[in-house]
């Protein structure tokens, strides 16, 4: 058995691996794992990824979890440009600092502004108070100026002249709320010309095919009411 990624491209991380893996033409099984409907938490997935969270990556009887884990294992394993996790030490290591960072900050940001500007109401038909979802829309927008001032600055790219790891998993953190309807480029142009360099360094085809599921968010049909509850906890717990 080759290279089997478990995904589901409404998850940021799991859209991260699948645009490299497709940009990097390293030949995989796409095994869908279907979030909206609690197959992550199923006791079948459960023998794939005991922690039942995508992604998940299995290459023969090895197993890994952890997306930044699944993502370095693939430039370690498959020949890519070094651009996208640098040799030389210092270039690597700017890389790894925003990796380090993004978990606590822009990933939370982005993930509580989707589920409490659209999930929790449209998905879930939970009403999200405006008190709430004001005070994740400014934690986003504190978050979005540290990504700026920290890390773009005024290159190219996050730590570079060129796109490397750091800018698949930010942009892909990013289009979350863009799926909500945020506009989180608007009056940010140097983030905004940022995006367009990443998407033409993907591919706008592949960019936006991986972008498909998160960007019709706000279409999503309301939950079944088993399936909400069986989502409940698993939700509470990750945009705590």
């Amino acid at each position: 058995m080759g290279l089997e990624l478990y995904l589901d491209l409404l998850s940021q991380p799991c859209r991260a691996v699948y645009i490299f893996a497709k940009k990097n033409d390293i030949p995989f099984e796409l095994r869908i794992v279907d979030l909206i409907k609690g197959q992550h938490l199923s006791d079948a997935f459960a023998q794939v990824n005991p922690l039942k969270k995508v992604p998940a990556l299995k290459d023969g009887d090895f197993t890994l979890t952890e997306s930044v884990a699944i993502l370095l294992y693939l430039t370690r394993k498959y020949k890519v440009p070094d651009y996208w996790y640098p040799q030389d030490l210092q270039a690597r290591a700017r890389v790894d600092e925003y990796l380090a960072w993004q978990h606590t900050t822009l990933r939370r940001s982005c993930l509580r502004a989707l589920w409490h500007k659209v999930m929790f109401p449209v998905f879930l038909g939970e009403p999200v108070s405006p008190q709430t979802l004001a005070a994740t829309l400014a934690e986003l927008d504190v978050t979005l100026q540290l990504l700026e001032d920290k890390f773009l600055q005024n290159k190219a790219f996050l730590t570079g002249p060129h796109i490397s790891l750091a800018d698949l998993v930010a942009i892909t953190e990013l289009m979350h709320p863009v799926g909500a309807g945020c506009q989180v480029f608007e009056g940010r142009p140097k983030l905004a010309t940022w995006r367009q360099r990443v998407e033409a360094a993907v591919g706008e085809d592949l960019f936006q095919e991986a972008h498909e599921v998160i960007l019709k968010a706000k279409d999503f049909p309301p939950a079944d009411p088993t399936v909400k509850q069986k989502l409940m906890p698993w939700v509470l717990a990750m945009i705590r």
